[in-house]
């Protein structure tokens, strides 16, 4: 290549100098079989709930930590730019969420949130026995990111809280509990309900506009807008972080952290309902099933026969649909489309 000038290969040369190369590239160390029965031993409930507890730990601590470094450093002579700001929080939250959904979904489905727990069992049938371990596994990945962040800012936190008490402004700093109950219920309300929308849609595997690899960050960045939006009046998101994390705060600084002006019941337990009115406004009203099937990712209840009953009855399906129906059948008139599309 260097004596011809060019940047080109011709096919021949191409391929010899891929086993040039493969002859240098150490070769994938085969799986034992010791391997595999360790593996295949394993409790899968086990994995699972390792799999939520380290997803939501992924998604928690960088966020907090963000939190950490902007609120700690609010009397640095640096100045607060020097630490980060609420667009730097936004960020942290959503790409920690992304690496979640990246790192543990294949092997728990990647729900990191109790409200989204229960939405999968109500609407998508995930199994309700699995839902309180579940649930506990992921405010056990929030506690663990809080304890750990209280560890590794401890002497800042320390010299923060002698700072906050000496100047009579207590240790409750959230803009939520000096606002009217009602206000922080709206917020909260819609803030779930948003992102529970836009999870739900990303999960649909009908929607075309959606892939797995873009999926993750679509996610965390419906996170991030709405901490951009409403983090200087309080939102929660989230039971599993806000509960762990509370629970840390009540164990280092005491039960105020829960009994405040009354307001943590409404951010540990308001996005379960929002989250379930999310996803049914999606599954009643914009969810395509018949393009779900039409993708190979769900069947008919009653199989084959149901569907063609189905598309008889109707008498018309929608364009996308019938594009997928059509091509899945590669040519086939079987379902007698060409009518309808």
């Amino acid at each position: 290549m260097h004596r011809l000038q060019t940047h080109d290969l011709e096919i021949g040369a191409t391929e010899a100098v891929q086993r040039h190369y493969s002859r240098h590239v150490v070769a994938t160390k085969p799986v034992s079989q010791r391997k595999l029965d360790f593996e295949h031993s394993r409790p899968r409930w086990l994995r699972e709930c390792m799999a939520e507890a380290t997803g939501v730990f992924y998604y928690v601590f960088p966020g907090i930590a963000a939190i950490a470094s902007f609120t700690l450093n609010l009397e640095n002579e640096a100045g607060v730019a020097a630490f980060g700001s609420l667009f730097q929080i936004g960020w942290a939250f959503a790409i920690g969420i992304a690496f979640a959904i990246i790192t543990c979904a294949p092997t728990s489905g990647g729900h990191f949130n109790p409200a989204i727990t229960i939405c999968f069992a109500i609407w998508q049938g995930f199994p309700w026995k699995k839902v309180p371990h579940y649930i506990f596994s992921q405010i056990f990945g929030a506690f663990v990111a809080g304890l750990l962040l209280v560890g590794m800012y401890w002497p800042e936190i320390q010299a923060f809280k002698a700072e906050s008490i000496a100047a009579g402004k207590g240790l409750v700093y959230n803009g939520g509990p000096g606002q009217n109950l009602g206000y922080l219920f709206l917020t909260e309300f819609f803030v779930d309900s948003f992102i529970g929308l836009i999870i739900w849609a990303n999960l649909d595997p009908a929607n075309p506009f959606v892939s797995p690899t873009s999926a993750p960050f679509a996610i965390g960045l419906a996170y991030a807008t709405m901490v951009w939006g409403f983090a200087d009046i309080a939102i929660s998101t989230n039971l599993a972080r806000d509960l762990g994390i509370r629970i840390v705060a009540a164990i280092f600084f005491g039960g105020e952290s829960f009994t405040y002006l009354n307001y943590s019941w409404i951010a540990i337990l308001f996005n379960i309902p929002a989250t379930i009115f999310a996803t049914g406004y999606y599954v009643f009203l914009m969810r395509d099933s018949l393009g779900k099937i039409a993708k190979g990712h769900a069947v008919h209840e009653h199989g084959e026969e149901g569907l063609r009953r189905h598309i008889t009855n109707t008498g018309h399906i929608e364009t996308g649909a019938a594009n997928a129906l059509r091509s899945n059948q590669s040519g086939s008139d079987e379902y007698n489309l060409g009518k309808q599309a």
